[in-house]
């Protein structure tokens, strides 16, 4: 059940949204192995004035933050995903993207976050107990 926030500077228009939304899914599956089906993205738009590198304007700026189940995935696939979602950024949002674009992975435990009214630790139980 993971969720991804993208804050982006000046805020995408409706085709780059569709397009980060669509290829952040597809790399929390294919990278990560999350469920499609149960991933969240919100691109959230910031304005150019709300973003600096180093205390400096920039013209374009990008954070992520996925956040997914402490434990579900190794440092390899968290490294593989973090360089996929930054091509990622790169290639929709262009050039002008700073070096100090972040991407975070947020190990959550299982028993503080889930879904439908359950928590990740008890879907993992009900999982082992099957």
């Amino acid at each position: 059940m993971p969720f991804v926030n993208l804050k982006v500077s000046p805020g995408p228009d409706a085709a780059r949204t569709a397009r980060l939304q669509a290829g952040l899914t597809a790399l929390m599956h294919d990278v990560l192995g999350k469920k499609a089906e149960l991933t969240a993205v919100l691109v959230e738009p910031v304005a150019v004035a709300g973003w600096t590198v180093g205390g400096a304007a920039v013209g374009c700026g990008a954070h992520l933050d996925a956040k997914i189940t402490r434990g579900t995935n190794s440092a390899e696939e968290k490294a593989r995903f973090i360089a996929a979602a930054h091509a990622l950024l790169a290639e929709v949002l262009g050039p002008d993207l700073p070096l100090a674009t972040y991407v975070v992975v947020d190990e959550v435990p299982g028993e503080a976050w889930g879904y439908a009214g359950l928590t990740q630790a008890h879907r993992a139980a009900e999982r082992r107990a099957a």
